[in-house]
């Protein structure tokens, strides 16, 4: 299918622009792998064969996202992590798609381009998502529609965590923290001189084709790393029965996204450690389904919407004949551009065991492009640095203590610049700490923060102290089965968009306003949980509640054919929730998992709080023999009624998904990988409760992708 609303792309484009500052790094790593190590490492002695009458048990899985290199059994509340297999099964075009279908976390979906994880009903800057440890700056805290500028097919671990340890990545991530783990910083040189890898995939329900690449290559004491993804995806076919003002239709217009990433990075390991630097650069294009220009010249009279001409308002005070027809579907054409820095020294110094730092500088601007001209330009410029110093044992205490430190200057121009320019500065102290005690294991996190956010044009300046604190514990009571619990009181400052946006955004269909003089929310989380680890059953259940005072929500005050006026405002609030799954090992080839979620949100005044996910339930069987693996999986989303003023209900759907996999080596034992997955086999229209444009831009219909993918 062709669009009309970019023209054809060139053979340049076509050579994928953001990845040719790797290759020079290309032409390195190959050429060190020519003086490497001749000989290639030795093979991995293979694993004993697994009994039929073995128990079996969840295998170790270390979070680095818990400052203490923790396992995920260990962590004293739910730690969901993807890797390997599982992780090459979940990933999307997008860090929310590919975060969706766990237990407790969805996505905010803004067509195919843009997608941030939600965590138990919390989104924005809420859930902070970090790069190996270090805070990704992009604009996706801003707005929905904003892209996060992390590629999931170039990841290599997932980590999402809650409670004391997402406590030391910010006072701001009461939601949760998601942890990229990637390569692009060698931490060590391979042992035959090179390794890498090397994906195609292609989707049907959008005619998507995406490829990605990683080398790395070295010798002595030094290693270089590149990689790259290329993604071409059209407008995506949604299920059976859309018809979008009263008109049949099959694909979302203006859901097509095509991202370009590349990355080079070289690094000195040494006997202690290592120290590397890496520059990313990200190209992307995608449409905005749901623009509606119909909006353009809507303002307010106090807390009332007015568009059109005073004179042809009707009898109510608002006019209802806008006059505008819809023009084409606007497109974000973003560049981001990221230099890392990131070393560990072990035993620096008496009394500490490790020296950890994490620094960036992200270069960041995006246009929204409409009927060829560009009508918004955002830009996000910032750095941030990280330093932890984890110490020795202290009479039985171990832990760490840390600085983290960022600026962000942000600026939006042009018709969509409903946010003065501002820059925000925030310092931050944290100290982590654990106590093990027999079958016990205790921790403990405290952290202070200060946020100074300053409005360029009007120069209001607003600043925020805030104090953040959280004890947990893990009681391993019989082998296999531990519970753990948790208590958190965590401040967080309001965002610079929070107390300082005024203007139409189109994307959002909204009129935000916003409140210099809101407070910082205080947050009180208690998280239970409850885990099996090993047998034929094992599972995980987690029950918390969170009650957050002078919560900050946009309060709609008036709605127009659409289009809301938004006031962020203050009220207290309450989350309660359960979230879990179980596993029964049926036999030595087959398991059988029930997994789901709920969550409920209410303002203390009896409200109900917008975009609250759906209740979820799914049946998941999964099987493997020899190089097979396979599942097939039945999620059903409840119908989402419990909605704030002006929001709309959502229906229900249910959703089958299938799932298989081959694993084999070439002669020389390279392993490779073959993979096919169909999700919503039966062709579901379904919609996001999560997000802003839900009419407009329905879940993806039937669709296939098939995937191969080789280790070397």
């Amino acid at each position: 299918m062709t669009h009309t609303l970019l023209a054809p792309r060139s053979a340049a484009h076509r050579s994928c622009p953001a990845l040719r500052p790797v290759a020079f790094a290309a032409m390195l790593a190959l050429s060190g792998t020519g003086i490497a190590h001749a000989q290639a490492a030795p093979a991995a002695a293979p694993s004993a064969p697994v009994s039929a009458d073995t128990a079996p048990s969840l295998p170790p899985v270390t979070v680095s996202a818990s400052g203490l290199q923790l396992g995920a059994t260990e962590m004293t509340t739910p730690a969901t992590v993807l890797e390997g297999d599982e992780l090459v099964r979940r990933r999307e075009a997008t860090l929310g798609e590919t975060l969706n279908s766990e237990p407790g976390i969805t996505s905010s979906h803004f067509g195919a381009g843009a997608s941030r994880p939600i965590i138990r009903g919390m989104d924005g800057p809420r859930v902070k998502v970090l790069s190996d440890g270090a805070e990704l700056h992009d604009a996706s805290t801003i707005s929905p529609d904003h892209a996060v500028v992390s590629e999931p097919l170039l990841a290599t671990q997932i980590e999402v965590l809650r409670g004391p340890s997402a406590l030391v990545y910010g006072n701001g991530a009461v939601g949760g923290v998601v942890n990229v783990l990637d390569g692009k910083i060698p931490t060590a040189v391979p042992e035959k001189g090179y390794e890498g890898s090397a994906e195609l995939r292609a989707n049907t329900g959008a005619r998507e084709g995406a490829g990605a690449f990683s080398l790395t290559g070295g010798t002595g004491n030094l290693a270089v790393h590149v990689e790259g993804v290329s993604r071409d995806a059209s407008d995506y076919r949604v299920g059976k029965g859309w018809a979008p003002n009263g008109e049949p239709a099959r694909k979302v217009l203006g859901s097509f996204n095509r991202t370009d990433t590349g990355s080079v990075g070289l690094s000195w390991v040494g006997d202690r450690g290592y120290l590397g630097a890496a520059y990313t650069r990200q190209t992307a294009k995608y449409g905005l389904p749901g623009h509606n220009h119909s909006f353009e010249g809507c303002h307010t009279h106090g807390d009332h919407l007015h568009c059109g001409a005073h004179a042809d308002e009707g009898e109510d005070g608002h006019d209802h004949d806008h006059g505008a027809e819809a023009g084409d579907v606007p497109v974000v054409d973003l560049r981001s551009e990221r230099f890392d820095i990131r070393g560990e020294l072990r035993n620096p110094f008496a009394g500490f065991s490790a020296l950890r730092l994490r620094a960036g500088v992200t270069d960041y601007v995006h246009d929204e492009v409409e009927d060829g001209a560009i009508s918004t330009t955002f830009k996000n410029k910032a750095y941030d640095t990280r330093i932890e110093l984890q110490h020795e044992p202290i009479a039985g205490f171990k832990g760490l203590i840390g600085l983290q430190t960022s600026q962000r200057k942000f600026s939006a121009e042009g018709d969509e610049a409903y946010v003065e320019p501002t820059i925000t500065r925030k310092l931050g102290f944290f100290a982590l700490e654990e106590y093990r005690l027999g079958d016990w294991r205790f921790e403990a996190a405290l952290r202070h923060d200060r946020q100074t956010a300053e409005a360029q044009t009007s120069g209001i300046e607003r600043s925020h102290n805030g104090t953040s604190a959280s004890l947990g514990a893990v009681w391993k009571f019989t082998p296999g089965y531990q519970v753990g619990t948790s208590f958190t009181r965590a401040s967080r400052a309001p965002s610079a968009e929070e107390l300082y946006a005024q203007g139409l955004h189109m994307a959002t269909s909204t009129y935000e306003r916003g409140n210099p003089d809101l407070r910082s929310e205080i947050s009180q989380n208690i998280d239970v949980s409850l885990k099996k680890t090993s047998g034929d059953t094992t599972f995980g259940v987690s029950v918390f509640r969170n009650r957050i005072s002078n919560y900050i929500y946009g309060r709609t005050l008036d709605e127009v054919d659409g289009l809301q006026l938004l006031q962020y405002s203050q009220a207290d609030a309450t989350f309660t929730g359960i979230e879990g799954q179980v596993r029964q090992r049926l036999n030595r080839h087959f398991g059988i998992t029930l997994f789901g979620d709920t969550v409920r949100a209410r303002l203390a005044g009896g409200g109900l709080l917008p975009r609250i996910p759906a209740t979820r339930a799914g049946l998941r069987l999964d099987g493997n023999w020899n190089a097979w693996e396979g599942q097939v999986e039945w999620v059903q989303v409840a119908r989402q009624g419990r909605v704030a003023e002006f929001e709309t209900a959502t229906p229900g759907y249910g959703m089958l998904n299938v799932g298989v996999s081959y694993s084999g080596q070439f002669s020389g034992g390279t392993p490779w990988q073959v993979y096919v997955k169909a999700n919503n086999l039966t062709d579901r229209l379904a919609y996001a409760h999560t997000s802003f444009i839900k009419n407009a831009a329905p879940l993806m219909g039937r669709n296939v992708t098939v995937g191969v993918k080789v280790a070397f």
